[in-house]
């Protein structure tokens, strides 16, 4: 192989790379403010996460694969699952809200 032929494969990888943070930046950006929306509901989450995993005794980079999968994709399915409990929870808070003006004069 030659070595223009590994600098335009260098250069290619760049490129795709550069493309992959812009598409990615736009969700991070907006998950991040969620969390900061929502605080109480990303950490119940992961209070939740960390009691299962505490009574199920389970050190999740003590068993073996984990730590891989962890860095390799695992860490996104949990916080894809993080935004939509949230999303959940904020859209369950907004139909109780709508419903309280709607019976203004009943009392909860």
């Amino acid at each position: 192989m030659s070595l223009f032929d590994r600098l335009a494969k260098v250069k290619a990888a760049q490129l795709r790379m550069r493309f992959a943070r812009q598409e990615l930046a736009t969700p991070a950006a907006l998950l991040l403010a969620r969390g900061r929306d929502n605080p109480l509901t990303t950490v119940g989450v992961a209070a939740g996460a960390g009691v299962v995993l505490g009574t199920l005794d389970v050190h999740p980079l003590r068993v073996p694969g984990v730590g891989s999968l962890l860095s390799g994709g695992l860490a996104e399915v949990l916080a894809q699952g993080t935004r939509l409990v949230a999303d959940f929870a904020e859209v369950s808070m907004a139909k109780h809200a709508a419903a309280d003006i709607a019976e203004p004069g009943e009392q909860a």
